[in-house]
Formats: C-alpha cells, structure tokens, sequence
C-alpha cells in the first residue's frame, strides 16, 4: 500500500512558491491553485501523461473533459482551429474572468484525453493575480478541473482542498477564499451559433447584452462541457432542492438542516444556515460551496436548499443546486 505523503501547501503570494508550482506542472506533475471561481487543479494541457494525473487524483471519469486555462486572446488562438466572431466579441468584453469558451480545436496542440476525444476545446483566461502568475511562470496553457473529488462539493479554499485531495496532489497554492465562489460560465461557439452550457460566475444576461440571446444547450449523452452531468457538486448528505424552506413539512425539519438563501427566522430544522445575510447574490454564490461543505459534515440527515431567484448568478447557484440534488 502506497504511504500517504502529506500535500504542500504555500501561500500564493509568495512568488518562490509560485514559480515551485510552475516548475511541478512543467515537469508533468499537478497543483491546487486559486482563481476567482473555483480552486482548480492544473497540469500542463500539452502533457497527456500529467493530465491523466488530474483524472486518477479526481477519480474522474475520462469523458468529462477539462477547461484549459490561458494568459489571453491570443493563447486562445494557438488552441482553436476555428475562432467566430462571437467568440471574439465575448472574449474581448470578459476576459480575463470567469468565462469559458468552447471552441473547435488544433488537434496537433490539444491532447485528446483533456478534450475527452471532443473535437471542440473548453478556454478560460482566467482574471485572479495568482492565476495569471502561475500561467507567466509555467510559459504553457494549464488544464484544470475544480480541485476536488469527482461529483463532490468544488472547494472554494485551500482547506477544501486539502480535506479532498491530501497526498494526492504535489501542491497546493494558497489565495484565501474564491470571491466569486461558483465556476465560470461556458458557452458553445460553433460557427455563429453560440449556445450556453453552462450558467456560472458571469450572468446570462452581461453575455448576451453583448453577443445577442445564446440558444439552448445541444442535448447529448456526452458531457460538452465541465461539470455538466446531472449529477455533481454533491454533497454525501442527501440535498433536497424546495423553492422555500418553509415548504417543507415540520415532520420532516427534525434532525434536517436548512439552506436559505436570505437570512430569516424559520423553526424546527436543527441547523439553519443562510447564504447571504440580506439576500446578495453574489455574497450567495460566494459561499454556496462552503455553505454545502459545513453541513455536509453536520450530522444531520437531509439538507432542504432554497432556490435562488433565477435571474443573474441565481442561474448558477440553481444550476448547482440541481446537480446536487439529482439522485
């Protein structure tokens, strides 16, 4: 039996741990690294051997495949064999930020096993400071997944991280908390067709103020994007979706733990925890993830989550909470 080997962890501003990071993910090994969105877990996209490490340290399966993380536009370019207006115009308006693209790709630049054997590529030029140095620093696009276990809560810091992936990763970069708290927004770009896939970090509506309204996703068995299966992001509590916690019958409260949205007083759950204390969307989808994580390990024998009003991050957090309730 393998020994377990207790995973680095360094602070993010420290630019020595910085380019040790980059050093592990260029000579084929995986990091934890922070973003805006999510902790992800990178290794170098050109390196088949180092993405199948994200894969067995996840406990992935194959066909789900990886957002890969660029410096720009122009890094972009290199990676996509076709690039459409659209995808120019959105580019240009959100990145760096939480916005991914899929696009068809340069099959001589991009390995078939961090496309899950897609024709088409996910890109993400991310906008948080020690993200954009580790991408300075390694000199090579990164391929990264959120860095938990597969189908498990996203972490949103570097003890989330930790708590899933210890001994199985070679480092962790430590950036505080994620202040967005949800993964990016993805959106198809085929030709001038473009098509969301999934509602994330940047709303619906900033996309389509600038690229025009966005068509419903392609329907597929095969996932076309990150963390688009029906079920993931769960928690191993079992996660009842209610439009409202008070719905939920009072035989049912007992023992049972309570997700609001807004804070508000409501009786006979044993844990009651809210998102937001005055109903902020973005305070809501910052701590979604670690709202889920703390009662996850609360005792309690269901968790009732509100839905979210389904208008800018509200898509996002449903979209989660959906995933997460999915049996």
């Amino acid at each position: 039996m393998r020994p377990h080997v207790v995973t680095r962890r360094a602070s993010a501003d420290d630019d020595s741990a910085v380019k040790e990071a980059a050093r592990i993910i260029r000579r084929g090994g995986i990091v934890a690294f922070p973003t805006e969105t999510v902790y992800g877990l990178g290794a170098d996209a050109g390196n088949p051997e180092a993405a199948a490490r994200i894969f067995e340290a996840k406990e992935r399966p194959r066909f789900d495949p990886l957002i890969v993380h660029v410096p720009g536009k122009a890094d972009a370019l290199a990676l996509a064999s076709v690039f459409p207006r659209t995808a120019h115009r959105i580019a240009d308006a959100f990145w760096p930020g939480p916005l991914t693209i899929v696009l068809p790709k340069r099959a001589d630049r991009v390995p078939d096993i961090v496309t899950a054997g897609l024709p088409t590529v996910a890109l993400r030029s991310p906008s948080h400071p020690a993200t954009r140095k580790l991408l300075a620093a390694a000199g090579c696009p990164i391929a990264a997944p959120s860095a938990n276990r597969f189908g498990a809560v996203s972490p949103t810091t570097a003890e989330a991280v930790i708590e899933q992936l210890d001994g199985r990763i070679d480092m962790v970069l430590d950036g505080g908390p994620c202040p967005i708290g949800v993964e990016s927004t993805i959106v198809l770009c085929s030709g001038e067709k473009s098509a969301l896939l999934r509602p994330g970090g940047l709303p619906l509506e900033e996309i389509e103020a600038v690229a025009g309204p966005l068509e419903a996703p392609p329907a597929s068995l095969i996932p076309q994007a990150p963390g688009s299966l029906p079920r993931h992001y769960a928690p191993r509590t079992p996660l009842f979706l209610v439009n409202g916690a008070d719905e939920v019958p009072l035989e049912d409260r007992a023992g049972a733990a309570a997700l609001l949205f807004a804070k508000r007083g409501i009786s006979g759950f044993s844990t009651v925890k809210a998102l937001s204390e005055h109903g902020d969307m973005r305070e809501a989808a910052a701590n979604l993830f670690s709202a889920l994580a703390q009662l996850d390990v609360a005792g309690t024998s269901a968790i009732y989550a509100e839905r979210a009003p389904e208008t800018g991050l509200g898509r996002a957090i449903n979209d989660r909470l959906k995933r997460a309730s999915a049996r």
